[in-house]
């Protein structure tokens, strides 16, 4: 297979800090698409990722290419290719591979392939190695896993849908979320903002449990009904068991069956953050009223592109979590002048 040299940023090891370097990428093959890279969003999970927080899980194999949250413009597309063409914008989320044969592939649910690959540091059965990811200037990637991007959308705003927008709008759609239901989101963070968002553009009361007071005005500026200081028990006890869905985007240590006995009957607590220490849950506090507890990873290829486009008909949705290259190199990448 040919292949060429594209610039990058990458890992050496846990302590290393990001330096510019070369990587190898494909040429495109038949189905494959070519995309000039121009904004990657940054994502806590890259930053685990690089410092291999989540070795029990995933281990890291450097040098690590960190970066799943890729906007760009296509520049090649291969024989086969259909969807793309040269000058099309095109984005890249979490993942650019599965066997498209098992179950969940067949239900649009790659995310949950058994052989899913990720956009970084996954096995590369072109090249092999590991996969590179968005802190580059340029990927190929199969068209089936590459996203039109609408035309009304910032390019560099929109580039947080691809995971931390996914993350949050997977789980709404699957929950029902939508007009007239009570929501909570634990968390004002990069997950929880775009929450916000999102329950917000559905219809939903949204309410903001947090534990930083000064993210009060925050939260409001970006849709949120109420807020609530978690710390203050009184404040707590006047939403038990009234919300429909509470979507959970803390990755720190924390007491998961405060936010559960919000629930009202039938009311889901939903996962999204990543804590290092397993959390305990109280078996009456899901027997009492029906509640369900349940986790939440990213999204099959149907779901992206329903998020995007929803995100296009809500263009205030959007939040830029990038930066200029040429003034940082510790968030993400405006890719268009990558060294």
């Amino acid at each position: 297979m040919t292949t060429y040299n594209a610039k990058a940023y990458s890992a050496a090891g846990a302590t290393s800090p990001l330096a510019s370097t070369k990587i190898k990428r494909r040429d495109p093959t038949d189905r494959d698409v070519q995309i000039e890279i121009l904004f990657c969003g940054i994502c806590h999970s890259d930053l685990h990722s690089v410092r291999n927080e989540w070795s029990e899980f995933m281990a890291t194999n450097y040098p690590i290419v960190p970066g799943h949250e890729i906007v760009g413009r296509v520049t090649k597309a291969g024989s086969a290719a259909t969807k793309f063409k040269p000058g099309d914008l095109a984005a890249v989320g979490c993942m650019v591979d599965s066997d498209g044969t098992c179950r969940q592939c067949r239900a649009g649910l790659e995310q949950f392939c058994p052989n899913m690959i990720l956009t970084f540091n996954s096995p590369d059965k072109h090249l092999g190695g590991v996969t590179y990811g968005g802190y580059s200037e340029s990927i190929v990637v199969q068209e089936h896993f590459v996203l039109r991007v609408p035309s009304n959308l910032h390019l560099a705003a929109a580039a947080p849908l691809l995971c931390a927008g996914i993350t949050t709008y997977s789980p709404m759609h699957h929950w029902g979320v939508t007009n007239g239901k009570k929501v909570g989101v634990v968390g004002l963070g990069g997950l929880g903002h775009m929450a916000v968002k999102f329950a917000r553009a559905l219809g939903a009361h949204v309410v903001v449990f947090t534990t930083s007071p000064g993210k009060k005005d925050d939260a409001l500026r970006l849709g949120a009904d109420e807020v609530v200081v978690s710390r203050n028990a009184d404040e707590m006890k006047k939403h038990a068991g009234s919300s429909d869905f509470i979507l959970d985007a803390v990755s720190a240590d924390h007491d998961i069956n405060a936010y559960i006995n919000l629930l009202g009957v039938d009311g889901n607590l939903t996962l999204v953050g990543v804590p290092a220490k397993p959390l305990g849950v109280g078996a009456f506090n899901l027997i009492a009223r029906r509640r369900s507890f349940s986790g939440s990873a990213i999204g099959g290829t149907p779901k992206p592109r329903r998020c995007s486009i929803f995100a296009a008909s809500i263009t205030s949705l959007l939040t830029s979590r990038l930066f200029r290259s040429r003034r940082s190199t510790k968030l993400t990448k405006d890719c268009s002048n990558p060294m």
